[in-house]
Formats: structure tokens, C-alpha cells, sequence
């Protein structure tokens, strides 16, 4: 219960507290010390809470309070202990880290026992430390200040004499204040989980690893944890996950067979489902060995399989060649072929099974490929596939735009997937008739996530962008970013209009089938956040920021990077915070991490490296970075990357994550990990060494969320193992790429939305001048032109200059019903209902009758597509 309520406390921020057994009384203090407590980590209780609490006996109270305050400390990653190796960070760091390294090379090499210490020659001052048995001098090493060896950086057990307590380096101010987290009181847990679940389930995007684990987590809760599913689960991926999940631990009375029938529409789903109750992965991005199902599960699995058309069942068993022959080995597709005669043919064409005519088998199988000439071609003694996709590439090959659009017009998913390709077969200025009809009958059966994607995509490609890279992110546990030249010859500008008008007028179409709103109020920053894409591979983060958004950095002179990690047991860990600085034209300018603690006149400060994190303490890693200084030295961009040092994979960790805090501008600094300043907070995961989350330009002060890794390179990873030159290629390309306008943003998508439903839309903009814009829907404009109109920012029907536009945008909806959409959540309208958007917490949270959204949930509401 205590994970759900983790769940729901990050999802929707609530909190849940049992009907009290007595009426409370004289918790008054009590009460005072748990809301300073949650303030204290930048979360503050709803009046209703409040009153809730205050209901409690004072052991109900206790019990709350370390429920709640162990909960709000998980979702920071403020239950950890944060000590970095100098611990009175960033004050005694050695601006000389190679005088650092000489020496503890010297003590290593030369010191011995019962000798004096090699460097400064006193003697009955050297004692080993424990566990690593290095031997330390406690004169030349300052106990009060590392919490390693001062020799190989191991930390140190905590009761070693060498450690003393740390000596107080001036009191610390009060922090800047963060944005605060409003707590309200949940009323039922088992429908606020099915409202979560619900709508993972609707998704039409494949889920993040974090929405995965909380469907997980909360399915129990729910009517789908009882085997009452909706009617569709339109993403496959999740469709496995919760039906591995009911039939590993089947509730009573759920009916399998129908549940499976039902369910499994495509040989893929199959193949999903075997991976989820293997214990693998659902998307079949990293293939595992299967287990054996249970044999009436496995005869189900077949018929299922024997059930579906035999041309899509072959070419979707060939999609997944290696994980479809090692499935094979547990289904026995042969055992019993006359019960599931298609399914063995599909087996046989994967195998190449050679076909004796002369055996029951043989001809068996000869006779059902000669009922389905359109799947399986005879070839001498084996059989051969004849694919929708060969055709295909047939046509394309040959250069017919025609005949390719018809046939790609025969899979709608596949024809936005490849209408980039499509276009280039065109030779004149505008679309063949093949490919508009195509389009036409097919764009609403597509998708939201290809719709999207080709709506972005298409709109840059009228522009030469010959010398530049383009930029792919293949499927795989962890997004690695792959970048090739550039080689397409830009589209004619009339055909890519051509194509585009058509993916908006659908996009408008689907959107103008929802409930309409009064008003639509949007902020102008939406446009620095993408559309979320490749949600399966995203890290699990405090904030979901989608990959690809630019975001300003918080307030404060100072930007703290952090990084805490837990080591297997018995499997030694050395994790390495480190940036790279580069100038404006991307020539390296140098580094800070381990090598080199400090960058600059202590423009950026390293906390020293700790190599290895037992349990339970775990290791942690500073860096800070000082935005001023840093710009006035020339540094114009910052990398930071997480690398494994040698080279354990990320999820062989017991516990990792990294992120960011935005430190206040005045007063000293301690190693401290603030809570209240933590911004960013992100898991480290998957089968990767290098993390590269963020790309930060120091002048503009804007921030660029990559969530991206690199692969490994021979050796132990550092940055000089990557090199210079080729960390400032991947960040140029990624900085390149997302600036280039070929992604479609969450302005994109709210603009057409409140185009679609609201005769009004007002506009938050905050540059060059605060302002709030109103647009209204003038008689003769349709969607399509008002959404133009909107998203150009100009021709406004009213533009009122505001010191604070989010509070004239307040009041302006205050009381309708409203669609509301902001990046930092700080506009909370009275009395409105409706729905809200916000990325960052705000004002907003406080209303009982606005219903959040996620950026996944609006992409869900295209939900025309199958």
C-alpha cells in the first residue's frame, strides 16, 4: 500500500489519511512540525488536509508524520545520506588536483608501517584506515573534512578514528524558495488509482519505465487488476504488461481463454506476452530466453496465433525473426500441426523448414500454403514469404510514386511512417492522386505518435539543409542518439504543403470531437517543450520533462549537480560526476571532474571522487557550477555526463540517480543536499555507462533535456576516454537537431486543440514584453486559419501589456469553463473548471474542478487512430 501511495503522491499529489479512531486533540505542535517539515521540502498541505490531520490523535499524527515526510524524502531523494568526499565542500577543495594526486601516489607507493610519513616526515601520525587498509597520515589528511581514504577514495567505515566530526564553515542562509507542491487530501485510493490506470490504458504512445511500474503498482487497486479491462488497450506494449500480469497471479474467476482470444489480435501480441510472463521486456527491444508456459497456456497461444489472418500472421512472425525462433523452442509449433495448420506454416516459413511432400507433415504443409498463395510462395522444398513490405520496397525501388502509395495506402501506419520517402518519389509540385487518396481514407486510422511525428517533421522540409546531420534515436532500453549527414534534397514547397495541410486538418478533426470550452488560455513557453516521443525509453524523473524541450534555468547564481549511487554487494562501484565546457563555436575549453576539480577561478567546483558506494550509505558527488563566472571566461556550453567508471551497467546498481539544484545567489554554501532546491531528480537505468542528461547554454542560461547515453568506449569511461571532440559532435548534433523545428511542441498541439473547441483563446507571452494577447474566432475563419493566426502571435483582436499577464489570464477565466496550459502552472482562475496542463508546479494545483493532464494524456485525446 505504501508504493501506491508513492504513486499517487508524485502522480496527483495526494495524500491519504485513515478516519481517525478518536477525535484529535492537543496535536496543535505536532501539526506545526510536519507542515514545517514539508515546507522544508517544498510541499505544503491543502487547507483540507490541514483539517484532516488535525483530526488525528497524536500517535495517528506520529504515524502520518513518518509515513508522509518517508514519502515526500523518497520522491526528492533526500531519504539518502549525502556526503560527498570533502565534506566541507566547496570550501576545501585543492585548487591543485595534480599536487593532490602526487601525493596520494607517494603515500601509496612509499609509505610504509611504523614509518614516518613520506610526506611530512612525522612520525606516529600513519594508521591504516578501514575497510581498504590504505595507510593515512592524520596530519597531512584532514579527518574533519573526507569522508574516503585520502589514498584510493573508498568511503571510509563510519566509526573509523580517521573520520572527526566536521568542522561548521559559517552559517548557511536561508535558501532562495522553490516552487511549492500542493498536498490534498485523497478521499478513496482505489479510484484515484483507477483513474491513473485508467488512462495509462487509454494512452496510444508507448509508456515511460516510470508510467510501466506505476500501472504495475497500482493495477491491484483497480477493477483491471480483477480482469475487467476496457474494451481497447490501443498500445500493444501495455496490453501485454497487464495481461502478463493478471495471468502471473490470475484473480479468481478470470476467464483466460476469452480474455486471451479476445486480446491477442496480432502474432506480435503473442510474442509480447511470452516475453512479459518470461520476465522480459514487452516492447521485444532486448530479446531473453523464454520460459516454458504451462501447457494449457501454450495450447491457447496457439490456437490464438492459428485464429489470425495467415498473411499478416507470417509477415509479423517474420518482423522478429531470433526472438520468434527462440519462442518456438517452448510453443512446439509442429507437435501438433493438424490442430493449428496456419500457425505451423508461419513456423515453417520463419525455419526454412525444408517440406518432404512424401511425409504427413510435408504435405500437410504444402497444402495450406497452397490456400494462402498470397502469404507463402512454394520454393523446391521450402517455403518462401510473399510480403506486403517486399512489394513495397519493389515499387520504390523502381521509382513508382503511384503504385507505392496505393499499396502503402493499404497500411495507414506504415504510409505516415514512410511519407517523407513517398514525397521524394514525386517528380512534380504536387501530391499524385494515389497518395491523396491515400491519405485521405488512411490519416484516421493512424496513430497519434506517426501523425505527429510526420506533422513536424514535414514542415522543415522545404528548407536546404545540405552540410547539416540528421539525427535518429533507435529503439532500445536506453535512447542513444545516432547522426548521420544530411543527404535529402529539400521537398518542393508546394508538395510539403500539400502533405501538411492535410496531417493538420486530421490533427484539428480528432480534436474538434471533444467537449468545447468557453476559453482556451495558453502560454507562449509551450513552444520550448517537444511532444513527448520515445516515452518507452525515458528515465524516471521528479519532473517529465519531455526529450528535446529547452527550458531557462531556475533563478540563483549557482547550479548544483548531484549524483548518489548504491553499489551491488561485492561488486565494487566508481561512478563519476563530470561536465566538458566548450566555447560558442564548440571548441573544448576543459573539464571539471575528477582529474581536475576545479575549472576556472573555482567557476566550477567538484566535491572530489568517491570510487566505490557501499550499502546503505552509498556514495554522493557534487558539482557546482557558477552560470557567471563560467560565461564571463568564455565557457558558452556545459555537458554533464554520468559515467561508470569501470564500466558497471547502470541497472546492475542497487540504487542511482542524478539531477540538479538551483542553489540561492548570496551567503556560504555547505555539501549539504537542500530538498527544497532539488529541480530536477532522475533515475539512472538501463544497459548504459554513459548518461548525457542535459546540454546547458551558460550565456542564454537555458538548459536543452537530452536524456540521452553514449556508448562505452574501450577501457574505463572518463571524458578524456571520449574525447573532446567527439562529446562536442553529439552535443552540437543534439543542440542542432531539436533547434531545428522538425519536432513538433506541446504549443503546436495546444494551439490547434483551443483552436478546435474555443471560440477565444488568450496567450500568456512573457518576451520581449509581458502581455497577455486575446484572439477570438472571427466568422469566416475555420480552425485551420485561427490556429495559424494564434500561433503566429500577431494580429490579436486585443494585446494588453501586463507586469504580471498570468494574473490578467486569472481573471480573465475565472469562472468558465476552460482549457488551461502553462509551463510553470502559476495561473490559478477562481471558480474554473475545465482541463489543465502545467509542467512545473503552480497556483493551478489548488483548484478542486480543474482536471490535470499530462503532455501523454493530450496526445492520447488524438485518439482516432487504431
Amino acid at each position: 500500500m505504501l508504493a501506491a501511495e508513492s504513486v499517487l503522491l508524485r502522480r496527483i499529489q495526494t495524500v491519504y489519511v485513515d478516519t481517525p479512531s478518536a477525535s484529535g486533540s492537543g496535536t496543535g505542535p505536532a501539526l506545526r512540525r510536519l507542515e514545517a517539515e514539508l515546507l522544508g521540502r517544498g510541499h505544503v498541505p491543502s487547507a483540507e488536509l490541514h483539517t484532516a490531520l488535525g483530526s488525528l490523535t497524536s500517535q495517528e499524527l506520529a504515524a502520518a508524520h513518518s509515513r508522509l515526510v518517508g514519502l515526500v524524502d523518497g520522491l526528492l531523494g533526500s531519504d539518502r545520506v549525502h556526503v560527498p568526499l570533502f565534506r566541507r565542500f566547496p570550501h576545501t577543495v585543492p585548487r591543485d588536483t595534480e599536487a593532490l594526486y602526487v601525493d596520494r601516489v607517494f603515500a601509496f607507493l612509499l609509505q610504509q608501517p611504523d614509518h614516518p610519513c613520506v610526506l611530512c616526515g612525522e612520525a606516529r601520525t600513519v594508521f591504516p584506515v578501514s575497510p581498504c587498509a590504505h595507510l593515512v597520515c592524520r596530519l597531512c589528511w584532514d579527518g574533519s573534512d573526507y569522508a574516503g581514504c585520502p589514498v584510493c577514495h573508498r568511503r571510509i567505515d563510519a566509526d573509523d578514528p580517521f573520520l572527526r566530526p566536521v568542522r561548521a564553515v559559517g552559517a548557511a542562509k536561508a535558501p532562495r524558495p522553490g516552487p511549492l507542491r500542493l498536498l490534498r487530501v485523497g478521499a478513496d485510493r482505489a479510484a484515484d488509482a483507477t483513474a491513473v490506470v485508467d488512462s495509462l490504458l487509454a494512452r496510444r504512445t508507448p509508456l515511460s519505465p516510470q508510467d510501466r511500474d506505476d500501472l504495475l503498482t497500482l493495477l491491484p487497486l483497480t477493477p483491471a487488476g480483477r480482469g475487467l479491462l476496457p474494451e481497447e488497450i490501443p498500445v500493444r506494449e501495455t496490453k501485454a504488461l497487464v495481461l502478463g500480469a493478471l495471468l502471473r497471479e490470475p484473480p479468481a474467476g478470470l476467464p483466460a481463454r476469452k480474455l486471451l482470444t479476445e486480446r491477442l489480435t496480432t502474432a506480435t501480441d503473442v510474442l509480447r506476452l511470452l516475453a512479459v510472463l518470461s520476465g522480459g521486456d514487452a516492447g521485444l527491444v532486448a530479446l531473453s530466453s523464454f520460459t516454458s508456459p504451462p501447457r494449457p497456456l501454450r495450447r491457447e497461444l496457439l490456437v490464438a496465433l492459428d485464429a489470425l489472418p495467415t498473411p499478416y500472421l507470417v509477415e509479423d512472425v517474420l518482423r522478429h525473426p531470433t526472438a520468434w525462433k527462440r519462442a518456438a523452442e517452448v510453443l512446439h509449433p509442429f507437435e501438433r500441426h493438424s490442430r493449428h495448420p496456419r500457425a505451423a506454416l508461419a513456423f515453417a516459413v520463419l525455419r526454412g523448414t525444408r517440406v518432404d511432400p512424401g511425409t504427413a507433415f510435408g504435405a500437410a504443409l504444402l497444402a495450406t500454403a497452397a490456400a494462402h498463395p498470397d502469404a507463402v510462395r512454394v520454393d523446391g522444398v521450402r517455403l518462401r514469404p510473399a510480403t506486403w513490405a517486399g512489394r513495397l520496397e519493389q515499387a520504390v525501388a523502381e521509382g513508382d510514386a503511384g503504385r507505392a502509395a496505393a499499396l502503402a495506402g493499404e497500411r495507414p501506419g506504415e504510409l505516415v511512417r514512410r511519407l517523407d520517402l513517398l514525397l521524394r518519389l514525386h517528380t512534380g509540385d504536387t501530391l499524385v492522386p494515389e497518395l491523396e487518396k491515400a491519405l485521405l481514407h488512411g490519416l484516421p486510422k493512424v496513430g497519434p505518435g506517426p501523425l505527429l511525428s510526420a506533422f513536424g517533421a514535414l514542415r522543415v522540409r522545404t528548407e536546404d539543409r545540405a552540410g547539416r546531420r540528421r539525427v535518429f534515436f533507435p529503439r532500445g532500453e536506453v535512447t542513444r542518439a545516432l547522426s548521420v549527414p544530411e543527404r535529402r534534397a529539400p521537398l518542393p514547397a508546394g508538395l510539403a504543403t500539400a502533405a501538411v495541410t492535410l496531417l493538420e486538418a486530421e490533427l484539428l478533426r480528432r480534436f474538434a470531437a471533444g467537449e468545447p470550452y468557453e476559453l482556451s488560455v495558453l502560454d507562449a513557453g509551450l513552444a520550448d517543450l517537444t511532444v513527448p516521443f520515445t516515452e518507452r525509453s525515458t528515465a524516471k524523473a521528479l519532473v517529465s520533462v519531455p526529450r528535446g524541450s529547452t527550458q531557462t534555468l531556475p533563478e540563483g547564481a549557482v547550479l548544483r549537480l548531484f549524483l548518489h549511487w548504491t553499489e551491488p554487494h561485492g561488486n565494487r562501484t566508481d561512478l563519476d560526476l563530470s561536465v566538458a565546457f566548450f566555447d560558442a563555436e564548440w571548441q573544448f575549453t576543459g573539464l571539471c571532474d575528477y582529474t581536475n576539480l576545479v575549472h576556472g577561478t573555482r567557476a566550477a567546483v567538484h566535491s572530489g571522487d568517491l570510487t566505490s558506494a557501499p550499502a546503505p550509505r552509498g556514495a554522493t558527488e557534487y558539482v557546482d557550477l557558477d552560470l557567471e563566472l563560467l560565461a564571463e571566461r568564455g565557457d558558452a556550453y556545459a555537458v554533464p555526463l554520468v559515467l561508470s567508471f569501470n564500466n558497471v551497467p547502470f541497472e546492475e546498481l542497487r540504487d542511482a540517480f542524478a539531477g540538479f539544484m538551483a542553489l540561492p545567489e548570496q551567503g556560504p554554501r555547505d555539501a549539504s543536499y537542500d530538498p527544497r532546491t532539488v529541480r530536477q531528480r532522475f533515475d539512472l537505468a538501463g544497459d548504459s555507462r554513459v548518461c548525457l542528461p542535459m546540454v546547458v547554454d551558460l550565456g542564454r542560461r537555458r538548459a536543452l533535456w537530452t536524456d540521452a547515453h553514449l556508448p562505452s568506449t574501450n577501457g574505463f569511461q572518463s571524458i578524456g576516454s571520449h574525447g573532446g571532440t567527439q562529446l562536442a559532435t553529439v552535443a552540437r548534433d543534439l543542440w542542432e537537431q531539436f533547434g531545428s523545428g522538425n519536432r513538433t511542441t506541446l504549443w503546436d498541439l495546444t494551439v490547434r486543440r483551443a483552436a478546435a473547441r474555443s471560440p477565444e483563446v488568450a496567450v500568456v507571452c512573457r518576451d520581449p514584453e509581458p502581455a497577455l494577447l486575446r484572439y477570438r474566432r472571427r466568422p469566416d475563419e475555420d480552425a485551420a486559419a485561427f490556429a495559424a493566426r494564434v500561433s503566429s502571435l500577431r494580429a490579436a483582436e486585443e494585446r494588453l501589456p501586463h507586469p504580471d499577464p498570468d494574473t490578467a489570464a486569472a481573471e480573465l477565466a475565472s469562472g468558465t469553463r476552460v482549457f488551461l496550459a502553462t509551463v510553470q502552472g502559476t495561473i490559478g482562475p477562481a471558480r474554473a473548471s475545465g482541463t489543465y496542463y502545467r509542467l512545473f508546479p503552480g497556483a493551478g494545483d489548488a483548484s478542486q474542478d480543474l482536471v490535470r493532464v499530462t503532455a501523454g494524456d493530450l496526445v492520447a485525446e488524438l485518439s482516432g487512430g487504431s
